[in-house]
């Protein structure tokens, strides 16, 4: 009996050493640096204090030696992008470059922190600012509604040498201002109104509208298929805004893949939410039941 006992114990034990060591080599092998990419860049808004600093760089396992660091300040936030240069930054960025066809992936570390914008937000504003393929963590120590850590980000891929198009930048902080706005106005969820972002963009991609006409046939159309109701101003400012990207010929076709993998993890978000939780209850429950067939 106490052979068996012993025999148990030493499964349970081997079982939870052997998917402890896989998640950690698999946090290992995500904290590697792409030699040929480069090392990551970390964006401190310089409006935090040193020990917020410090709380930031152990949120975003920041490895001074292993990556490149910059502060971002009101004055990069007129410079960027047009706004306040008297404003405080607080939100910081952490961005990881990936090899073409990885997408862009943003993580908000700090979720209770970040008031208003959620990661698909982040997402589709960078692919109109011209941004691809990195892995993007944003993080702040208090609560901000945050919307300057774009602007960090942007500050990083001008420190490195790969300049963005000011006139797309613009116009990405004036689609996430919408989209946030559009969210607390109309009282739609932040899903419901990333959705139609995204919708909107990837019809202009397979349409290549001529006009402002077009665009606005465009817009009409995913409202209609959304069912959504705007009202005539905040309907005229979301055809302003892809007006503004017609102008500038942003081209969404390169990035259609992307647009489609934003509107998978749209979807399926919560879905992801109860399948992870149910992972780790069966764990937990195999253990359970394990232990309780041992000693019971």
């Amino acid at each position: 009996m106490m052979k068996q006992i012993i025999k148990k114990l030493l499964l349970a034990t081997l079982m939870f050493t052997l998917l402890v060591g896989h998640l950690g080599v698999a946090h290992a092998a995500d904290d590697s640096i792409d030699e040929m990419l480069g090392e990551p860049s970390v964006v401190y808004g310089d409006a935090l204090t040193d020990a917020q600093v410090e709380e930031v760089k152990r949120l975003l396992e920041v490895d001074a030696d292993a990556v490149n660091e910059f502060t971002v300040n009101g004055q990069d936030l007129n410079n960027y992008i047009g706004g306040n240069p008297n404003a405080n930054m607080y939100s910081s960025v952490k961005i990881t470059h990936k090899d073409n066809g990885h997408g862009i992936v943003v993580n908000i570390v700090t979720a209770d922190n970040i008031t208003e914008v959620t990661s698909e937000m982040y997402g589709n504003a960078l692919l109109t600012a011209g941004v691809e393929n990195a892995e993007i963590e944003v993080a702040s120590p208090v609560k901000v509604t945050g919307e300057s850590a774009l602007t960090g980000i942007y500050k990083a891929y001008d420190a490195n040498g790969a300049e963005l198009d000011q006139d797309r930048m613009e116009v990405a902080n004036e689609e996430l201002s919408l989209t946030t706005d559009l969210s607390e106005k109309e009282g739609m969820s932040d899903e419901k109104v990333t959705e139609l972002m995204t919708e909107i963009k990837k019809k202009i991609a397979e349409q290549d509208p001529a006009t402002r006409e077009d665009v606005e046939e465009i817009v009409e159309e995913q409202l209609s298929k959304l069912e959504i109701e705007l009202s005539e101003e905040d309907r005229q400012l979301l055809i302003d805004l892809f007006e503004k990207m017609r102008e500038i010929d942003i081209d969404f076709d390169k990035v259609r893949d992307q647009l489609e993998d934003l509107t998978s993890a749209i979807k399926n978000r919560l879905d992801d939410l109860e399948i992870d939780e149910g992972f780790w209850d069966k764990v937990v429950n195999w253990f359970k039941n394990l232990f309780n067939s041992i000693f019971g």
